[in-house]
C-alpha cells in the first residue's frame, strides 16, 4: 500500500467516534498490516517532529550527531557560528554517508570520495575536478533537514512543510519546563534499548493508558498515588501526573527522594518525556517502529551527574528487569491476539474526569492516527 485509497481510509477507521465514551479502538490491520505500517512511516514518523538526543551532544561548534528516521539517514552538527544544522546524511556525488556515529569535525568529508563540506553543508571542495566542465562547488550543498531546538532536546522534521514543532505544541514548553527547569542542565547518565515483538502504535497504546496497571503493574502502583494519577490530552501530546507514593513502595525506595511528583508528557508520535520519583531526571522514551509487527525501544536516562546515584540504580534496575518486562509481554501478547480471527477492535474505556484508569489518552493517538491516514488518502 503506497497511499490507502479513501475506500481503504472509510474501512480502517469505522468504529472510531469523536466521543471516546461512544468509540471504539483502531482495527487490527492497523497493526498488523505492513501496508499500513508503510503509510505509518511515509505520512506519520516522516512528517512528525523525531527526537534524536540531549543539546548537550551537540552543544559546542564542530560536534555532530547521527540517526535514522523513517529508515533514512540523518546528521546533525552545530556549525562554527553556533547554528544547529541538519541534514540527510548524504554526499552528492556518490550518495555515501558524509558523517559516522558522533564526534567533532572542522569540515565534512566524506569518506568514499574525500569531497569537502563546510559545517553548514555547503560543498568546499572535492579532488581531481578542475577539469569537468559546467561543474560548481557553490551549486552543490547536502540536502537540509529541519532541525529544532526544544526543552533542551534536539528534534528533527523530514517534512518541510510541518509546523515548527514549538508552535505546535502550544503549552508543552512551559508544562515542562516548570516541572523540570533544570532539563537543559541535565546529563546523560544511562540508556536500557529493547527490541520489542509488536507494532509501535500498540507499545504507544499502552503507554498512553494506566488501565493496566492495577492489574499488570503492582509494583508502580505503590511507586505512585493512583488516586491522584490525572491524565490529559492536548493538540499534539498529552500529560500524565500522579503524586508519589505516599508510604513505602514496593518498586524502589524513594524515602530520600527530592522530586515527589510522577509526571510524563506524550509527544506526537513517538516520543515520551518522564520524571520519575527520585533526584531531578528526565528520561526519554522513543519508540522507532521498524516493521508491522517489531519496534525498537531506547530509555535515555539524563541525570544531575554522569553516573547513577544508588536510587537511581535502583529505579533503572525496577525499569528494566520489572516495569518493561511486565509491558513487554502486555504487547507482545495482543500482538499475537490481533493476529487472529478472533479480534478486529475493542471498546475505549473512557472515564469523563481524566483518571489515570481511562483510555482517553489512547482514544487521543488513534484520532492523530486517523488524521494522518485521510491526509494520506486525498493524494491517493
Amino acid at each position: 500500500m503506497l497511499m490507502p485509497s479513501r475506500q481503504q481510509f472509510d474501512s480502517i477507521r469505522s468504529g472510531h467516534h469523536a466521543d471516546p465514551s461512544r468509540s471504539f479502538s483502531l482495527r487490527a490491520e492497523a497493526y498488523t498490516d505492513p501496508g499500513w505500517f508503510n503509510v505509518d512511516q511515509q505520512e506519520i514518523i516522516s512528517k512528525s517532529w523525531q527526537w534524536v538526543c540531549h543539546a548537550e551532544k551537540v552543544r559546542a561548534p564542530g560536534t555532530y550527531t547521527t540517526a535514522q528516521v523513517a529508515g533514512h539517514p540523518v546528521a546533525i552538527v552545530r556549525d562554527e557560528h553556533g547554528v544547529l544544522r541538519a541534514f540527510y546524511n548524504v554526499c552528492q556525488h556518490r550518495a555515501h554517508p558524509v558523517l559516522a556515529g558522533e564526534g567533532n569535525v572542522r569540515r565534512i568529508v566524506c569518506p568514499y570520495h574525500a569531497w569537502r563540506y563546510r559545517l553548514d553543508g555547503q560543498l568546499a571542495g572535492a579532488p581531481h575536478t578542475a577539469d569537468l566542465k559546467d561543474f560548481s562547488t557553490e551549486s552543490i550543498r547536502l540536502c537540509q533537514v529541519r532541525v529544532e531546538e526544544f526543552c533542551g532536546f534536539i528534534f528533527v522534521n523530514l517534512d518541510r512543510s510541518s509546523p515548527s514543532l514549538r508552535a505546535d505544541s502550544g503549552a508543552l514548553e512551559s508544562e515542562i519546563r516548570h516541572w523540570a527547569p533544570d532539563i537543559e542542565q541535565l546529563t546523560f547518565g544511562h540508556r536500557l534499548t529493547y527490541e520489542i515483538r509488536s507494532n509501535w502504535k500498540n507499545v504507544v497504546d499502552n503507554f498512553l493508558e494506566c488501565y493496566h496497571c492495577p492489574v499488570a503493574h503492582k509494583d508502580f502502583c505503590t511507586l505512585v498515588d493512583m488516586n491522584t494519577y490525572k491524565v490529559t490530552t492536548y493538540g499534539i501530546y498529552s500529560s500524565h501526573m500522579a503524586d508519589a507514593g505516599r508510604t513505602g513502595n514496593s518498586a524502589y525506595d524513594t524515602s530520600a527522594a527530592s522530586v515527589r511528583t510522577h509526571a510524563v508528557w506524550w509527544l506526537w508520535p513517538n516520543t515520551c518525556l518522564m520524571r520519575y520519583p527520585g533526584r531531578s531526571s528526565m528520561i526519554v522514551l522513543h519508540i522507532v517502529p521498524v516493521a508491522a509487527d517489531r519496534t525498537l525501544e531506547t530509555y535515555d536516562f539524563y541525570l544531575e551527574t554522569p553516573q547513577p546515584d544508588a536510587l537511581e540504580q535502583q529505579a533503572i534496575h525496577y525499569l528494566d528487569t520489572v516495569l518493561q518486562a511486565e509491558d513487554i509481554a502486555l504487547v507482545e501478547n495482543v500482538q499475537r491476539g490481533m493476529n487472529t480471527p478472533a479480534f478486529t477492535q475493542g471498546r475505549i474505556v473512557n472515564d469523563p474526569l481524566g483518571s489515570g484508569k481511562s483510555e482517553h489518552a489512547l482514544h487521543h493517538f488513534h484520532a492523530l492516527v486517523l488524521d494522518a491516514y485521510e491526509r494520506a488518502s486525498h493524494r491517493k
